[in-house]
């Protein structure tokens, strides 16, 4: 601990210090939760506490030091009182340290990183409304945790594409880890056989965890492709729904029926449903009446349906 700092508290207790209000140079914490300018004057007042530097200047054992016994006054004083916000947010900005240093861990992510320290901050909240000196624990081992927690439940909950339930996320973070391992070993891609022995779970929820991984990210339908890729965008190679497919049983069940008819039963219906003849232009061409066209249409047709009906 600095001199300055160590004379301050053994000194505080004959000569109150005007407590230096806590500013938020990173505007990370809610303003409300910061004390207001009309407040500045009662806070100034409250006893047994050294006075505070400018936070950037605090380095991590003055830190600690302070800490500690904003903690040892913050246990004596009522929650919603104006003394009580000051020590908290004190203890916020004291430190904010272990929040970045937290944050620094997840830089590679897509998030802005101004979002990690907040959502970390949040968990140093947290943990200084948890924490109890009696515990016998340093402020920094007991909070980081909650800290990183914080940070990787954001992370869960809004970096999915598609939100998935939480047994199947961490489902897929086992297999990743398993995958790898197993790869090194094996030089190879593990098969699903054995990624179930190796987490001990059936192959069902192997295959489950690996279609839940397809859910982490999505690519836009219009993304340019690679440059050595020729097969132009994803939106460009999705299918499309093809009508004709749906008769494509009953064509193939007919040909053998067809087959079976009469040359002139066939002939009909080839002018009728292939060349679009009407009866009357389908009669000429036979040299028979339209009405004798109908009725070997009907029975041609009557006896296909049969045939269709009996397969099934």
């Amino acid at each position: 601990m600095s001199p300055r700092l160590d004379e301050l508290r053994t000194d505080d207790h004959r000569h109150p210090a005007s407590s230096t209000p806590p500013s938020d140079p990173t505007g990370l914490i809610p303003s409300q939760l910061l004390p207001a300018e009309s407040d500045l004057a009662e806070e100034a007042e409250i006893e047994g506490l050294p006075e505070i530097p400018p936070f950037d200047e605090v380095g991590p054992v003055d830190a600690r030091a302070l800490s500690k016994t904003l903690f040892e006054r913050l246990e004596n004083l009522e929650e919603g009182t104006h003394e009580f916000a000051y020590v908290r947010n004190t203890l916020v900005e004291l430190n904010l340290a272990l929040v970045k240093f937290a944050a620094s861990r997840f830089r590679s992510r897509s998030e802005p990183m101004e979002d990690i320290v907040q959502v970390g901050t949040i968990g140093l909240i947290k943990a200084i409304d948890r924490f109890e000196l009696s515990r016998g624990v340093e402020f920094p081992t007991f909070a980081m945790p909650t800290i990183i927690g914080e940070i990787k439940r954001f992370f869960r909950d809004t970096s999915w594409s598609v939100r998935v339930p939480r047994r199947l996320q961490e489902l897929r973070l086992d297999l990743a880890k398993a995958g790898d391992e197993l790869a090194q070993k094996l030089d190879r891609a593990p098969t699903v056989h054995e990624l179930a022995a190796r987490l001990d779970i059936s192959r069902d929820e192997v295959v489950e965890g690996m279609a839940a991984s397809n859910a982490y990210t999505a690519s836009s339908l219009d993304a340019q492709p690679e440059e050595d890729d020729s097969e132009g965008a994803l939106a460009d190679r999705i299918g499309y729904e093809d009508h004709g497919l749906e008769g494509i049983e009953y064509v193939e069940s007919l040909k053998p029926l067809i087959a079976e008819l009469p040359p002139r039963d066939r002939k009909i219906l080839s002018l009728r449903f292939v060349a679009n003849m009407t009866q009357s232009e389908i009669g000429e061409e036979l040299g028979i009446s339209q009405m004798h066209v109908s009725r070997l249409l009907s029975r041609t047709l009557g006896r296909l349906r049969k045939g269709l009906m009996i397969d099934e």
